[in-house]
C-alpha cells in the first residue's frame, strides 16, 4: 500500500533544510485580483487553499493542479479574514464594511450562508478554528475575544482584553492563546472563565500583536508585532527562544508568520516582497526563500 497523506507530509517535513528553502522558486502566479490578499488558509485534509482579497472576493484553489476552482464575491459585506472549517468547501469569514461586524459560515459549493455569528462591535482582526471540534474563537478591535460553536448563532463565551487581540488554538484544540501588548495568555477552553493558566511576557516589548500561532507539535508559540518583530517562545515554560526583525514592514498590513510543518523554521513575508525563513531556535540570519517584487 502507498504512504498515507500524513506519512508523505512527515517525510517532506523531515527533509526540509536551508538548502531546500533557498532553492524554492515561484511556480505559478495568479494575477486576477484587483486588490491585495488579506487572508488565506490551507485545508488540513485536502489540497484546497482559500483566499480573501480587498477586491471583496473569496477564491478557492486546488494547489495540486494550480487551478482556481471558484470565485465568490462578497460585495455587500466585504471580506477580511477567512478560515476553513473541517469541511473543504465550507469557510468562516469576517466582514470588512464598517457597519456589520458579523462572522459568516459560508458554503462555497453553492454560495449559501449557513449561519451568522453576531456579537462583535468593531472589526474582527483575528480568527482561529479548533481542529478537533466544531468551535472557533474571534478577536476584535472592540477588545473582546468571543468563543463560538459553529452550530449556534450566539457566542458561548466572552473575554475582555486590554489591547488588540491575536488568538489561536493549538493543534490539539486543548489550549488557546491570546496575545496582546507584549504578553501571551494561555487558556484552557473548558475553564476559560477562571482566567489564563499561564501568562508569558516579552521583556521590553509592549507593542500590539498581529498574529499568534503554535507549532504543530505544540512545543513552540510565536507572535508577531505591528513593529515588525517575531517572537518565538517555549509554549510550556514561556522562555523567549528568539526574536526576529522583519524589515521593511508594510504600512497598514498584518505581519504574518508561520512555523514549517516540523517546527524547525519560522517563515515570514516582508514589506519589500522577500520571503524569509529563520531557524526557530538558533536565531541566525534569515534564509531568503524567494522574492516577489514586480514578478508577482
Amino acid at each position: 500500500m502507498g504512504a498515507t497523506q500524513a506519512e508523505r507530509e512527515e517525510k517532506v517535513s523531515l527533509e526540509l533544510s536551508e538548502e531546500i528553502l533557498q532553492s524554492m522558486e515561484v511556480g505559478m502566479a495568479f494575477k486576477d485580483y484587483n486588490g491585495k490578499i488579506s487572508s488565506m488558509d490551507f485545508h488540513r485534509a485536502s489540497n484546497y487553499l482559500v483566499t480573501a482579497s480587498d477586491d471583496e472576493s473569496i477564491r478557492l484553489y486546488d494547489v495540486t493542479g494550480g487551478t482556481c476552482l471558484k470565485t465568490i464575491n462578497s460585495k455587500k459585506y466585504g471580506v477580511d479574514l477567512v478560515c476553513f472549517t473541517s469541511h473543504p468547501t465550507t469557510v468562516i469569514y469576517s466582514s470588512k464594511n464598517g457597519w456589520d461586524e458579523s462572522l459568516r459560515l459560508l458554503s462555497l459549493h453553492d454560495n449559501k450562508y449557513l449561519r451568522y455569528f453576531k456579537g462583535h462591535l468593531d472589526r474582527v482582526v483575528s480568527l482561529s478554528l479548533c481542529s478537533r471540534k466544531d468551535c472557533f474563537i474571534s478577536g476584535s478591535l472592540d477588545r473582546t475575544v468571543l468563543l463560538w460553536d459553529q452550530r449556534a448563532e450566539k457566542c458561548q463565551g466572552l473575554l475582555h482584553v486590554q489591547g488588540r487581540p491575536a488568538i489561536s488554538y493549538d493543534d490539539q484544540g486543548l489550549v488557546f492563546a491570546v496575545a496582546f501588548g507584549g504578553c501571551i495568555r494561555m487558556f484552557d477552553p473548558r475553564m476559560y472563565e477562571k482566567g489564563p493558566f499561564e501568562t508569558f511576557f516579552v521583556e521590553g516589548d509592549i507593542s500590539d500583536a498581529n498574529v499568534v500561532k503554535f507549532s504543530n507539535d505544540g512545543r513552540l508559540v510565536l507572535f508577531t508585532t505591528v513593529d515588525g518583530r517575531i517572537h518565538v517562545l517555549d509554549s510550556f515554560r514561556g522562555t523567549l527562544l528568539s526574536t526576529y526583525n522583519v524589515t521593511p514592514v508594510s504600512c497598514n498590513s498584518t505581519l504574518e508568520a508561520s512555523f514549517s510543518p516540523e517546527g524547525m523554521f519560522v517563515i515570514s513575508g516582508s514589506g519589500d516582497g522577500r520571503i524569509c525563513a529563520w531557524n526557530a531556535r538558533s536565531g541566525k540570519e534569515p534564509t531568503v526563500v524567494g522574492h516577489g517584487g514586480s514578478e508577482l
